[in-house]
């Protein structure tokens, strides 16, 4: 494999790797260049990319239509700050967003994460209910299984016991943690609990139909259905954290259509922008907007991040929008989602394996067992694919306009690989 790139011995000892303990892991691959699914390595190797860039390359690495965006707005104003100034893209943006949710959503508030967009949201819920005079609710409902960000506000509504944020525990602010509606006894827990707190409360959240890193666990959309009729029952705002699901990962555009139930709030990210740069959004209904509406200006939600609305990021988000609307992506949704079926199923029933599944773009291998996570995702690099797994779960979340020979590639190396080391 030759020698490692003079950039990149003699800068890895100064970057602080992202969920890792760089003592003891791997140095991780030196990558060079991205197209459609595949990722290019400094020794000359290509990988099938199955995770997505965590999920955000939808259309694929490099789609001309974004870089065209982009490179164009480049030349006009790469930057600007939000505050006092409005500029084509972000106001094209909101507008876009806005029509795609459709009712009851009005405002759209931009910023650069999702961690960030999951904790503007809270800070919505919160001060909606200060700004119309009711003090002592300010505390979110959660759900078991849940992942909402790494900032210190949204660890604190993630699982806090199965989460990667329990280290945290006695410094986060207390947020009760439930389990998800899925039967009769967790309905009847939720209706309980709501009847004893749901003055203390602001709000729900929830990731609809997937919970994503807290290990790809599925609910069915009745679930949601019974989260805003409880939220309507207790005038609780409800809140989607579809940084995961949103732009067509579960199936449909948003994961809460499936549902027929829309949120108060809404979060997005990931493929926002088509894994080109970063960008977030929080999207409030009107009735939310409007308690921020007022003569008093400490009623005005006190939140800007610097690079707020970033012109670029807008403008590849815009293009991304475009490709949603002239690029068949739902139906090459529904064609992953038959092919992972299809190339996955042959792990039902391995030893080692006690499910799998399926959802949209979106394929899931769990084991029974953690399995050792470092052998692991070694052998799929020497079998030339880019899988990610964490605890006992094994995923994929390619780009929509993966090709069936490199999506097979992925679903054959799971087999080959997990199931066989899982045994």
């Amino acid at each position: 494999m030759g020698s490692q790139p003079d950039w990149y011995a003699r800068g890895l000892g100064h970057v602080w790797r992202p969920y890792a303990q760089m003592k003891t892991e791997p140095d991780p691959l030196a990558i060079v260049a991205a197209h459609g699914s595949r990722l290019v390595l400094a020794d000359g190797r290509e990988l099938v990319d199955g995770i997505g860039s965590w999920w955000t390359a939808c259309h694929g690495y490099g789609h001309p239509h974004i870089r065209e965006a982009v490179e164009r707005q480049l030349q006009l104003m790469p930057h600007v700050m939000f505050g006092g100034l409005a500029h084509e893209p972000a106001l094209t943006l909101a507008r876009r967003l806005v029509e795609l949710l459709g009712a009851p959503f009005e405002r759209v508030f931009f910023s650069d994460s999702g961690s960030v967009a999951v904790e503007v949201a809270m800070k919505m819920a919160v001060q909606a209910w200060l700004n119309r005079g009711e003090r002592g609710r300010t505390r979110l409902l959660a759900f078991r299984g849940g992942y909402h960000g790494d900032t210190f506000a949204t660890m604190a509504v993630c699982d806090p016991d199965e989460g990667m944020h329990a280290l945290f525990a006695g410094a986060l602010p207390e947020h009760p943690v439930l389990d998800l509606p899925r039967d009769e006894a967790t309905t009847t827990a939720l209706e309980v609990f709501l009847e004893a707190h749901a003055r203390e409360l602001a709000g729900i959240m929830v990731e609809p139909l997937v919970q994503g890193a807290g290990g790809m666990i599925f609910h069915a959309p009745e679930v949601l259905r019974r989260l805003r009729a409880a939220a309507d029952r207790h005038g609780l705002y409800l809140i989607f954290d579809e940084i995961f699901t949103g732009f067509g990962r579960t199936g449909s555009m948003f994961a809460f259509e499936q549902a027929g139930v829309r949120p108060d709030i809404v979060t997005l990210g990931k493929g926002l922008t088509g894994g080109t740069l970063p960008l977030a959004a929080t999207v409030a209904s009107a009735e939310v907007a409007a308690a921020f509406w007022s003569d008093d200006p400490g009623h005005a939600l006190m939140h800007g991040p610097t690079y707020m609305a970033n012109p670029l990021g807008c403008a590849a988000a815009n293009a991304s929008l475009d490709l949603f609307e002239t690029e068949p992506r739902l139906d090459q949704v529904r064609a992953i989602a038959r092919q992972l079926e299809a190339g996955l199923s042959i792990c039902r029933g391995r030893p080692g394996v006690c499910d799998v599944r399926v959802k949209g773009a979106i394929g899931v291998v769990e084991l029974e067992r953690p399995p050792d996570l470092v052998a692991l995702k070694a052998r799929f690099a020497e079998a030339g694919v880019w899988i990610r797994p964490f605890g006992r779960t094994i995923y994929l979340t390619p780009a929509f306009t993966i090709s069936p020979d490199d999506l097979s590639a992925l679903t054959r190396a799971i087999d080959q690989v997990a199931c066989q080391l899982a045994r």
